[in-house]
């Protein structure tokens, strides 16, 4: 069986793993679409360079999110 130290070792990295891949990106996708439109030029900057470190848990997310402006109506 697995010792004490080697499981939280494990936990560790799995939290460590679901902020990167999950709860940041999240976060990130949310501040971009509530702000896109208010940004100034550095929080702008800032956002860019945190979309850059967690590019691969912006992938992971991309292929289910919308952020499209709504367009005048139904065609």
């Amino acid at each position: 069986m697995l010792s004490t130290s080697t499981l939280l070792v494990l936990a560790t990295y799995a939290a460590l793993a679901g902020l990167y891949l999950l709860v940041v990106p999240l976060g990130l996708y949310w501040w971009m679409n509530q702000r896109w439109h208010r940004m100034g030029k550095l929080e702008r900057l800032a956002i860019y360079g945190l979309v850059f470190l967690f590019f691969p848990g912006m992938i992971v997310f991309a292929p289910f999110l919308n952020l499209r402006l709504s367009g005048q109506g139904d065609v």
